[in-house]
């Protein structure tokens, strides 16, 4: 095949089909043939325009799964026919302060996929050989595909805590995220506290592992979690700062609440609340690709599935359309073999 298909984004939404010649990967990459890529609220970057140039094509996606069918030079790990993964970040450069001190997620000369460097909506892939994740015999592409992004975000967040088996963590937000946080939290071996606005999800949310579920449109959340015990840990995920602001009462003494969901309003925090409890607020960026694949592997072992809707390639404009209005559940993944 010497060419292939792609979705290019420029300015707001302004989405086209067009066909590519195949590339050669160059030093330190590899090429994939894409098999599936998941749809993520962090897309918009690309599609709504809001890059440093939006007038240049850009191919979105960021949770791409597909097999490598070239190597470039000195890539020495990887070979053709390999499964593998691409998350948010497209591979840490090795060189740079962070890099050189371990702290590979903060590299300062990491392209991220999808927003700096053509991800995964399209046929083939060339990603940096630092960046890549090894998927799990008898993991599907299109449940790996979420896992890369939403999974590792909610996964590496737990992984921060420092709580007890057994520990009350709440999961707030019963969606993309929400919805694998509780299973993971879960599989972990915390109690786990699900907080969503209305009783649909109630069902859902116990059914995934949660022992506690909080209506937050019918009663406050904070003062729930308190009658409960406090909050061990909380893990955010909405994107909406002004729903996580009456959480932070709801922690125990040095409580943790974590922050995934990215708001365009603030969290407002009483400093009472977070001073005399001993309390910490933190956020929390997605993972390595070593830690990405310890998630895949955790994921396969203890049956964490994402819930996702799946469409054709060209049909990538409808699949963001979708996640974007909320409608999706609770993921929507791009199924090149469709």
């Amino acid at each position: 095949m010497s060419t292939y298909r792609a979705i290019e984004v420029t300015g707001a939404r302004n989405f086209e089909l067009v066909t590519r010649e195949v590339p050669t990967p160059p030093a330190g990459h590899v090429r994939l043939r894409v098999e599936s890529c998941g749809v993520c609220h962090s897309d918009v970057l690309a599609v709504e325009g809001l890059r440093a140039d939006p007038a240049q094509p850009i191919v979105p996606g960021h949770e791409v799964v597909g097999v490598i069918d070239a190597v470039g030079e000195g890539v020495y790990t990887w070979h053709i026919g390999d499964r593998v993964g691409v998350g948010f970040l497209n591979g840490h450069c090795g060189e740079c302060t962070p890099c050189r001190r371990g702290d590979f997620v903060n590299c300062t000369n990491q392209p991220q996929t999808g927003t700096t460097t053509d991800g995964g909506y399209a046929e083939v892939l060339i990603a940096r050989s630092s960046g890549l994740v090894r998927v799990p015999d008898g993991m599907s592409p299109v449940d790996a595909a979420p896992l890369l992004c939403a999974g590792l975000t909610t996964f590496s967040a737990l992984r921060q805590l420092d709580a007890r088996p057994g520990a009350l963590v709440a999961i707030q937000g019963i969606g993309g995220l929400g919805h694998l946080g509780l299973q993971y939290a879960t599989r972990l071996g915390y109690r786990v506290a699900a907080i969503a606005r209305g009783q649909e999800k109630e069902q859902l949310a116990v059914e995934l592992g949660a022992s506690h579920y909080i209506d937050s449109s019918a009663e406050d959340p904070g003062a729930a979690l308190q009658r409960l015990g406090g909050a061990d840990a909380i893990i955010a995920t909405a994107a909406s700062g002004g729903s996580m602001t009456p959480l932070i009462p709801g922690l125990a003494p040095r409580g943790h609440m974590v922050v995934v969901g990215i708001a365009p309003d603030p969290v407002s925090i009483s400093t009472p609340d977070l001073v005399l409890g001993t309390r910490t607020i933190s956020g929390s960026l997605t993972g390595s690709s070593m830690e990405n694949e310890d998630n895949l592997d955790f994921s396969s072992r203890f049956g964490i599935r994402p819930m996702v809707e799946t469409l054709p390639l060209a049909q990538a404009p409808e699949a963001y359309e979708r996640m974007m209005s909320g409608r999706a559940r609770f993921r929507v993944v791009l199924d090149m073999t469709a």
